[in-house]
């Protein structure tokens, strides 16, 4: 077991790694697990931690001496399960005394910058959900194949947005806005049986379900203000999604004179 750790430093770990999940969108409750049991594994006394969507303020005592960290504002991020199943890891081995103070921080490091998936394995992946849920939700082969080439365009297009840092909510709604339109046009091509099932394979990328799912195991676990608050978000994503699909789809139809009906 670690021992003599500076109390800054442990308080920093504590906070850092409850940060690392929060951003990475990790459940409230497991945030204020990991770090609770990092703060036990390094002999805080009265430690007290608050969380919420965007913040965490944190509490206690080393050696008599009380010490505080607030974190004012954490950015929502895309959800990376990589990096939350890794500070989980460390979590487990610092509770085990594996790792003094100053390397588990440098391991925290580690992890908060790991990777997402590589472009073309984004895409490729994009392409084939589309295409299954495409096909799993009624549509033809030839449905399944369009859904391909939108996810394509749509998960380059994330990248895109991702890159020019646009918000959430902008973001979804021209995206979803996009593939509409990209299964609108090869629809009116000849290309596609039933333009429905081309948008809703299209559009599942986009769909806010894990946000959604942490929401609800917030309202379990008690957290109600932050479920509230994912469950909100989740609901304005699928409301932007809603509106650009419905915008792409309406003025197609009055430009065709209803060919997509």
């Amino acid at each position: 077991m670690p021992t003599s750790p500076s109390a800054p430093s442990v308080l920093d770990l504590s906070f850092q790694m409850g940060e690392a999940l929060l951003e990475n969108g990790a459940e409230i409750s497991r945030v204020q697990e990991t770090m609770e049991r990092v703060a036990q594994a390094y002999h805080i006394e009265d430690f007290q931690v608050y969380v919420l969507t965007n913040a965490i303020f944190v509490t206690g005592v080393v050696d008599g001496i009380p010490q505080t960290t607030k974190l004012q504002h954490i950015p929502s991020t895309a959800t990376h399960l990589g990096r939350i199943c890794a500070v989980n890891q460390l979590s487990r081995e610092i509770v085990q005394g594996l790792h003094p103070v100053d390397q588990a921080l440098a391991r925290l490091q580690e992890i908060r910058v790991l990777p997402y998936s590589p472009l073309p394995l984004a895409v490729l992946c994009c392409a084939v959900g589309s295409a299954s849920f495409s096909y799993l939700f009624g549509g033809s082969w030839l449905d399944a194949a369009v859904a391909f080439f939108c996810g394509i365009a749509l998960e380059l297009y994330m990248s895109f947005a991702s890159r020019r840092k646009m918000t959430k909510f902008l973001t979804n709604l021209s995206a979803s806005a996009l593939v509409t339109l990209c299964g609108g046009a090869l629809f009116l091509l000849g290309l596609g049986d039933n333009m429905d099932k081309i948008i809703i394979g299209s559009i599942i990328r986009l769909v806010p379900g894990v946000a959604l799912t942490t929401s609800i195991r917030d309202f379990f676990h008690g957290d109600y203000l932050s479920g509230a608050i994912r469950m909100l978000d989740a609901f304005l994503v699928g409301g932007c999604i809603a509106v650009g699909v419905g915008f792409v789809v309406k003025l197609l139809s009055v430009l065709t004179g209803g060919a997509l009906l």
